[in-house]
C-alpha cells in the first residue's frame, strides 16, 4: 500500500524527473478547459516544486521566480519586485480592456512540515508545509492564466489577462501593500481560488484582522540572587495576556483574539530582559476591529507600567472583511458546475480512507457541487481589501479530504497527493471559464462594479488597516 501511495504524491513527480524542461509550445487553443488539460502535469510539476520548497511569507525567493518563469517562457509581460516586496509580482498578455485579474499565493505555514502520507509524519521537524494549499493555489491560478492568454490569442481583439503574484497572505497583508500600490486601478475584476475539502462558488464574507507583535523590555538579573533588582519583560507579557483574557468578556461575541508568546526568555535563573507576544484581533467589519484594538493596546501599557517595563508594538498585518459580490459568484458558479467536481482514482480513495480515520466523521463527497448560498466565514484572508476595491469573487475546490481544515498536517498531506492535484485542475479550468465568460459578456462587469459600490457605501473611505507602514519582509525570521 506505501507504494501505491507513494505513486500518487505530487512530490514524486518532480523526484522522478531529472531535468525541469520547460513545456513544449503548442497551437493557442480556443476551449479554455483544453488548455488546462493539456497542460495538467506541468501544473503538477509547479505545484509539487512549491510543496516541496515549502518557502514562508516574504521568503519565497525559489517560488517565485517558478512562477514568474513559468509565465514569461508564454510570453507574459513581468514586472518583478512590485510594492517594494521581492517576492510579489505582475504578469500580463494582451492588450487593452477589459484587464482580468487572477490571483496567485505560494506561501507556506511554519512548524507543519508533513510528508505526503496519512499518518503524523514531518518530513523535517519543525519545518514549514503548505498547510493552507497555496501551492496548489499558486500553480493553479498559473495554469488558468495560461489557458486565458491562449483563448485570447485565438479570439484575437481587446483584452488584458493579468496574474499577480502575492506573497505572504499567511499574517503578512502581501495584497494589502500592492493594493496600496495601486497595482489593481485598473482592473475591471479579480478572480481567486482556495484548497478546500468541497467544491463551492458562493459569495461569501469574512473577518477583518489586524495583527502586532508586543515586545516588553525590563532589566536582567540573576533570578534567585538578585531578583530584587530585576524587571521581568516576560512578567509583562504574562500581564498583557491576562488582562486581554478578562477583556474577552466585555467585548462583542463577535470578536476573535488569539497570540502566541514567541519570545519568553532563554534560562529560568536569568530575568528576561525582552520578551515577545503576537496577537491577532479579529471582527466582521473593520469599524468593530478598530474599537477593540485600542483597548489591547492599552492592556499592554499597563502590562508595562504594572510590571516596572517598557513596551513597543509593531502592527504586522491588517486585512479588511471580504466584501461579497454576488454578480461574479454566479459566474464562477456557473463555471464550476460546467467543470463538475474532481473525480478521485482508486489510489486517491485508499489514502482518502486512511487519512479520514484522523479527521472528524464527515458526509461531505468531494465529487458534488455545494448549493449557492451567501456565507459568513470566520477566517480572515487579504483578499478583503482588493473586494472594495475592484469587484472580487471566488472558488474553493476540494484538494483535501473531506472534514480536514486548513493549518493542519492532514492539509498537506493531501496538498501533496492526486487528491490535490485534482481538486487543482478544476480549479483552474473553473477559473479559466470564469474569466472567458467575462470577456464574452462585458457586461457582467458594469454589473459586478455596480453591485460593489452599493454594498460598500455612499461613504467609503479605504483605509488600510496596516496603515503607511513598510512591507514587514523579515517577520517571519
Amino acid at each position: 500500500m506505501r507504494r501505491t501511495l507513494a505513486s500518487t504524491t505530487l512530490a514524486s513527480i518532480v523526484l522522478a524527473a531529472s531535468v525541469f524542461a520547460p513545456p513544449v509550445a503548442a497551437e493557442p487553443s480556443a476551449d479554455p478547459v483544453a488548455a488546462v488539460e493539456a497542460r495538467r502535469a506541468r501544473s503538477a510539476e509547479l505545484a509539487a516544486r512549491l510543496w516541496d520548497w515549502a518557502e514562508l511569507g516574504y521568503l519565497e525567493e525559489k517560488s517565485s521566480k517558478l512562477l514568474r518563469d513559468e509565465l514569461a517562457g508564454a510570453g507574459f509581460r513581468i514586472r518583478s519586485g512590485v510594492a517594494d516586496i521581492p517576492t510579489a509580482f505582475v504578469a500580463e498578455w494582451g492588450e487593452g480592456e477589459p484587464v482580468i485579474g487572477i490571483l496567485a499565493e505560494f506561501d507556506a505555514l511554519p512548524g507543519l512540515s508533513q510528508a505526503a502520507v496519512p499518518r503524523r509524519e514531518p518530513r523535517v521537524d519543525g519545518a514549514a508545509g503548505q498547510a493552507c494549499g497555496h501551492h496548489l493555489f499558486g500553480a493553479g491560478s498559473t495554469a488558468a492564466a495560461l489557458a486565458v492568454r491562449e483563448w485570447l490569442e485565438a479570439r484575437g481583439g481587446s483584452g488584458t489577462i493579468r496574474l499577480y503574484g502575492t506573497p505572504a497572505e499567511e499574517g503578512g497583508s502581501g495584497k494589502v501593500y500592492m493594493a496600496r500600490a495601486g497595482l489593481f486601478e485598473d482592473v475591471a475584476a479579480v478572480f481567486h481560488w482556495h484548497p478546500d475539502d468541497e467544491n463551492d462558488a458562493s459569495p461569501y464574507s469574512t473577518l477583518a484582522n489586524r495583527s502586532a507583535k508586543f515586545r516588553f523590555r525590563g532589566v536582567a538579573a540573576h533570578a534567585s540572587a538578585a531578583p530584587h533588582r530585576g524587571r521581568s519583560a516576560l512578567d509583562g507579557v504574562e500581564a498583557m495576556n491576562h488582562m486581554v483574557n478578562l477583556l474577552r468578556e466585555h467585548v462583542p461575541s463577535t470578536v476573535r483574539i488569539h497570540y502566541v508568546i514567541t519570545q519568553g526568555g532563554l534560562a529560568p535563573n536569568v530575568v528576561p530582559e525582552r520578551a515577545e507576544v503576537f496577537y491577532y484581533v479579529r471582527h466582521p467589519t473593520a469599524r468593530g476591529l478598530l474599537e477593540v484594538w485600542p483597548r489591547v493596546e492599552a492592556a499592554a501599557r499597563g502590562a508595562a507600567l504594572g510590571t516596572g517595563t517598557d513596551v513597543e508594538w509593531e502592527v504586522i498585518h491588517g486585512n479588511h472583511p471580504v466584501l461579497p459580490n454576488e454578480t461574479l459568484a454566479r459566474v464562477m458558479d456557473q463555471a464550476l458546475r460546467r467543470v463538475g467536481g474532481p473525480v478521485w482514482d482508486e489510489s486517491d480513495r485508499v489514502f482518502a480512507a486512511e487519512l479520514a480515520a484522523t479527521l472528524p466523521a464527515s458526509t461531505r463527497d468531494p465529487s458534488e457541487i455545494a448549493p449557492f448560498a451567501p456565507q459568513s466565514r470566520q477566517g480572515s484572508t487579504d483578499v478583503g481589501d482588493l473586494s472594495w476595491l475592484v469587484p472580487t469573487t471566488s472558488v474553493r475546490t476540494a484538494t483535501w479530504v473531506p472534514g480536514t481544515s486548513a493549518h493542519t498536517w492532514q492539509a498537506v498531506a493531501a496538498g501533496g497527493t492526486g487528491v490535490g492535484e485534482k481538486g487543482m485542475t478544476v480549479a483552474a479550468k473553473t477559473l479559466a471559464l470564469a474569466a472567458v465568460a467575462l470577456y464574452e459578456q462585458p457586461e457582467l462587469l458594469a454589473e459586478a462594479h455596480a453591485e460593489m459600490l452599493r454594498r460598500r457605501g455612499a461613504d467609503f473611505d479605504y483605509q488600510p488597516l496596516l496603515g503607511d507602514r513598510d512591507p514587514p519582509l523579515d517577520y517571519r525570521r
